[in-house]
């Protein structure tokens, strides 16, 4: 059953457009947006600072900074916009779905909309919002931008959001995060994982050809939520991305490239550049969604070509290695996910990635199983699809998987380590994991917490429903004093 609401409960996707999600935030949930008027200075880890503190408060609002200064430290000539994906309930609304369905829900409907792809309208230059300020070659200065630094030993701010890349023959497109180093006015390093992107740039090398790159800075986060998915290579993410948004993504010519390289018309700001074959230089170390600094390396370099931007954008980044890392990545992969393992283990409930596994290295899943094999049937699905998973605990359709404290429950209670434990050696990891002792090889765990098949097992206790109906809270204590409580679900739930 799908879990969308009707369309004019849609505020979220009235208009793919950065602006009109803020607007619709401010209006309808007012609580849940904070503009700071105060210079703030992004580059100095101002920004990292103020989102810290709200961190350990356990405050996650979206932040709108209203005057940032730039690398230089002078007045930016935008906005700074930041913490958008701290909140489950937020992605649901940017998908236009209701606060209230920010959990399983979420995931089965990403799930559903990954298979309905829809292809992107092409418009011209003087329709797209995008083509509002153009600046090309040596114009271009990155320097005049609110840029963040957010860890203490990173070496420089970073545009930590998704570089665009085409594929040279076939045309398809792929969006990844990447994280892009300031390096100059018109200079940022790259680094990219053995994926998708890291193919593609592999392929215009050996033609000794540069690879166009194309970073869009700023955009609904309907477009990052699609970008995230998990879909095999070679398909076309401009479309799957339209897919998750549920209205086809507008695109217009490039800068640089023209119509050979199309950008999205719609978004906030986008940064053209090439990749030149062999050129590498120093880049991180760099505060990764793991919680720990990835390594310096020597990375690729992109070379500015075009900035293009709307004339009232906004400058976006992401609290790289926290719930605005995590939920961002954790929720398409929920979503992808679900559809490779409903296609071997068809009484697949749910899919949920941990933020105690920065939602990329703990994975729970719960099915309702039937016969003997088919939890590690799905945890095999999933260590084959996504390379991050380190832990896989697959747990009964009785269990909720977005409650760590459930899921903690049927280890405690249904497993036997000699029995339910094994361990998958040697596979491939991800190389911004700092337990591996290898570049890119690590181990798997795989739990079984479901109930056996085959004999006994006790019954889990259980209020009756019948008296749940009868007893109603509200009869007994004032509403007044049940919304003054603290609330402990928060702690335990992993949303």
């Amino acid at each position: 059953m799908s879990t969308t609401v009707a369309p004019s409960d849609k505020p979220g996707l009235a208009e793919l457009s950065l602006s009109s999600f803020i607007q619709m935030m401010e209006k309808n949930f007012p609580n849940e947006v904070i503009r700071v008027s105060r210079p703030v200075e992004p580059a100095k880890f101002e920004v990292s600072a103020i989102l810290k503190h709200l961190e350990n408060r356990g405050k996650f609002p979206l932040l709108v900074f209203e005057n940032p200064t730039d690398v230089e430290g002078r007045n930016a000539s935008m906005p700074l916009l930041s913490n958008i994906y701290a909140s489950r309930e937020r992605c649901a609304v940017a998908m236009g779905l209701k606060p209230e369905q920010a959990g399983m829900e979420l995931s089965l409907e990403y799930a559903r909309r990954l298979e309905n792809p829809i292809t992107p309208i092409r418009i011209s230059r003087a329709e797209a919002p995008i083509k509002e300020v153009v600046e090309r070659g040596e114009q271009c200065d990155l320097s005049k931008y609110p840029i963040v630094r957010h860890h203490e030993m990173d070496p420089a701010p970073y545009i930590d959001m998704t570089p665009v890349m085409r594929h040279p023959d076939e045309g398809f497109y792929n969006v990844a995060f990447l994280r892009n180093m300031y390096k100059g006015p018109r200079k940022l390093g790259i680094h990219m994982s053995p994926r998708h992107n890291w193919q593609l740039n592999r392929i215009y090398e050996s033609r000794k050809q540069p690879t166009p790159v194309v970073v869009v800075v700023s955009h609904h986060p309907a477009f990052y939520l699609g970008a995230l998915n998990v879909e095999a290579f070679g398909k076309d993410d401009y479309s799957i991305i339209g897919g998750i948004a549920g209205r086809a993504l507008r695109v217009v010519e490039s800068e640089t490239w023209g119509d050979k390289f199309m950008v999205p018309a719609d978004a906030d700001m986008v940064v053209e550049g090439e990749i030149y074959p062999g050129e590498k230089e120093v880049e991180a170390p760099f505060g990764e969604f793991t919680g720990y600094y990835g390594p310096q390396r020597l990375r690729p370099v992109i070379h500015v070509t075009a900035i293009s931007h709307r004339r009232q954008a906004h400058f976006q980044h992401i609290f790289v290695g926290h719930r605005d890392n995590w939920f961002l990545g954790g929720i398409p992969k929920e979503g992808s996910l679900y559809n490779v393992i409903k296609g071997v283990v068809p009484t697949l409930k749910a899919v949920h990635f941990a933020p105690s596994g920065s939602c990329r290295f703990n994975c729970y899943i719960s099915i309702d199983k039937k016969v003997p094999g088919e939890s590690k049937q799905a945890a095999l699905a999933a260590f084959g699809t996504i390379d991050f998973i380190k832990n896989i605990v697959v747990v009964d359709a009785d269990i909720d998987p977005f409650n760590e404290q459930e899921v903690m429950f049927a280890v405690a209670t249904r497993t036997q380590a000699r029995e339910s434990v094994d361990i998958i050696k040697n596979v491939k990891g991800n190389t911004l994991d700092p337990s591996q002792t290898d570049y890119i090889m690590t181990d798997k765990l795989l739990i079984d917490a479901t109930v056996p098949i085959g004999r006994p097992f006790a019954a889990r206790i259980r209020v009756p429903a019948q008296a749940l109906q009868k007893y109603v809270l509200d009869d007994y204590i004032d509403a007044r004093k049940l919304e003054a409580l603290p609330t402990f679900l928060d702690s335990r739930r992993s949303v």
